[in-house]
């Protein structure tokens, strides 16, 4: 038995660990004295979350929905390079040093995060009998309230920052729109994802972040 099929005959105990994994990681920024090392470890968060996906994703070896994904990840990428050096997209903001390497101004795991959402709350909503369209505009929706937490955060743990320490509201707008494109490329190429982890690991990162907007700003 491979380590990857060995793992994915365990769903509860992989979704106890990332529960107990993301606790750890929200005592980690709340004691001072641990606050710098796991804020440096953000990244390595985001990839281990992504990992757990992968693992648990359906039909690995269908090549469109890779390519699809790919797209996401480059697309968001270059979106938030663009609105980064020009202001243009979301307003005038720049990254700190918590989200790892960066290429023109801009941290390369931005693009994961994008195709995280994405993928996360497209899952969410996929058994949901509702019309695709409906399906694109809740899932996009949830990202924007993800987006509303997770702004109030951000500079606190070195992840981005706004001039003059406000979100403009372009931001959010942008967000939003940027959401529905991508959801309505999944849509268009009819990729139907259906993961046992995504909601789970969506869940807790959102809370991640709103325990940590209480008791950190």
């Amino acid at each position: 038995m491979t380590v990857k099929s060995f793992i994915e005959n365990r769903v509860l105990e992989t979704k106890i660990f990332f529960v107990i994994f993301y606790a750890v990681g929200i005592a980690g920024l709340l004691l001072p004295f641990s606050f710098p090392l796991f804020v440096r470890l953000v990244p390595l968060a985001l990839l281990l979350s992504f990992t757990g996906l992968a693992i648990f994703h359906p039909d690995k070896t269908e090549k469109k929905p890779l390519l699809i994904f790919l797209a996401v990840f480059i697309m968001g990428y270059v979106v938030e390079a663009i609105g980064v050096n020009t202001g243009l997209i979301f307003g005038e903001y720049k990254y700190g040093d918590s989200l790892g390497p960066k290429i023109y101004f801009t941290p390369v795991i931005i693009g994961l995060n994008w195709l995280f959402l994405v993928y996360t709350t497209a899952s969410v909503f996929e058994k949901v009998k509702i019309h695709p369209l409906l399906k694109i505009i809740f899932a996009s929706s949830l990202m924007l309230v993800y987006d509303l937490v997770l702004e109030q955060l951000a500079p606190v743990i070195d992840m981005w920052y706004w001039i003059d320490d406000i979100v403009p509201l372009k931001n959010y707008l942008a967000w939003f729109v940027i959401a529905l494109i991508f959801h309505a490329l999944l849509k268009v190429a009819r990729i139907q994802i259906q993961n046992k982890l995504a909601a789970l690991i969506l869940i807790c990162q959102f809370l991640f972040f709103l325990i940590l907007y209480f008791f950190l700003r």
